[in-house]
């Protein structure tokens, strides 16, 4: 007789940084097309430029390159978390103990961050 295998779904399972973005109308099939043609850098560079130009390139007080290391921690966090089954997955994935994600996991506000606010729709 074979033993049929039982999925294991985490609580990340859900977790969709796309469908998101989509939901809050922020994202599309077109633009991701687009993102996904350019680098890291050249990302992150436009996303300093525009946001430069909404404060007429006065960005002045900001610590950016002081910031730069927690901003790309928070990405990272937030995509392992999207990109795996679990916590312990996600966990493996960044390289940090089952311990450190969940402290993190609650620092960065995961369940916040991807619960549907149907009043922003």
């Amino acid at each position: 007789m074979a033993q049929k295998s039982k999925k294991i779904r985490g609580k990340n399972q859900s977790h969709s940084i796309s469908r998101k973005l989509r939901l809050e109308r922020k994202s599309s099939d077109e633009f991701e097309v687009m993102l996904n043609s350019l680098t890291l850098e050249e990302i992150v560079g436009l996303k300093l430029e525009l946001a430069s130009k909404a404060v007429k390139g006065k960005m002045y007080g900001i610590p950016l390159w002081s910031k730069l290391p927690e901003i790309a921690r928070d990405a990272a966090f937030k995509y392992a978390a999207s990109a795996t089954k679990s916590k312990s997955e996600a966990a493996k994935f960044l390289g940090i103990s089952v311990l450190r994600y969940n402290k993190l996991y609650y620092r960065y506000t995961i369940d916040e961050y991807f619960t549907e606010n149907k009043e922003d729709l």
